[in-house]
């Protein structure tokens, strides 16, 4: 069961941009620190970017200059906008939450994920 809402992705050419968002839904308020995985096909779940509350930054190498993760706290959102896709960036995307707030403002400390978002690089 995702509690995080995404929106975003789909196809774009080699070379192009998307961005792609996270929310939370539900009883969850707030996120903690957040981060943004892949899954290619035939390949594990990989971090690519990370962002704690206070926004520090995070991000691998294989995106690092091309992928940027920013959140927007008055709106409990996360971002991440990815530049100059190139088609070994094809994949599920899936944004997660380390922790989050409840509406009540109690803290939950458990892990949350987004439903996931398809981001296909083709020409």
């Amino acid at each position: 069961q995702a509690h995080l809402v995404q929106s975003g992705g789909g196809v774009v050419q080699p070379g192009g941009s998307l961005t792609l968002s996270c929310a939370p839904t539900g009883n969850i308020f707030s996120l903690d620190s957040a981060s943004w995985y892949r899954q290619s096909p035939g390949k594990q779940r990989d971090m690519v970017a990370s962002i704690t509350r206070q926004g520090v930054k995070n991000v691998s190498d294989s995106v690092k200059g091309r992928f940027t993760v920013s959140r927007d706290n008055g709106k409990n959102t996360v971002s991440l906008k990815l530049n100059l896709l190139q088609p070994e960036d094809t994949g599920v995307y899936y944004c997660k939450s380390d922790g989050a707030w409840d509406i009540g403002g109690a803290y939950l400390p458990n892990p949350y994920w987004g439903q996931g978002t398809q981001v296909t690089v083709s020409s």
